[in-house]
């Protein structure tokens, strides 16, 4: 089971820091962030392999979105710079049984329920 937290509403340029609770021991699973805006489908934000070793972007977060992860903790996190209202979605994390599962949804076995994001202009 997974759950994500720490949405919100921000003034764009802010900041806010998702995290993504595991139950379950997922050290061994790839783990990513996906959102999904109001009237639009859903889409890749980021991933990370079981190790945190490589990390996926989608370009429109590149340079200001980082995924990180704590195994130890069957955690990962995602922490948003310069947000712009683009931003705004439901964002849910993603569990897959390969060490490495990149972009495609179809490779995560595992979702958990959302957490809202609101950047304002």
């Amino acid at each position: 089971q997974l759950q994500a937290s720490g949405g919100g509403l921000v003034q764009a340029g802010g900041s806010l820091r998702l995290s993504c609770a595991a139950s379950g021991r997922t050290f061994s699973y790839a783990m990513g962030w996906f959102r999904q805006a109001p009237g639009k489908e859903r889409e890749f934000v980021a991933s990370i392999t079981w190790n945190g070793g490589i990390t996926y972007y989608a370009d429109s977060v590149k340079g200001r979105f980082t995924i990180s992860r704590d195994n130890a903790k069957n955690a990962v996190y995602l922490q948003m710079n310069s947000l712009n209202p683009e931003d705004t979605a439901i964002y849910s994390c993603a569990a897959s049984r390969k060490p490495v599962a990149g972009r495609e949804a179809n490779n995560y076995n595992y979702w958990g329920h959302g957490t809202l994001v609101t950047v304002s202009s």
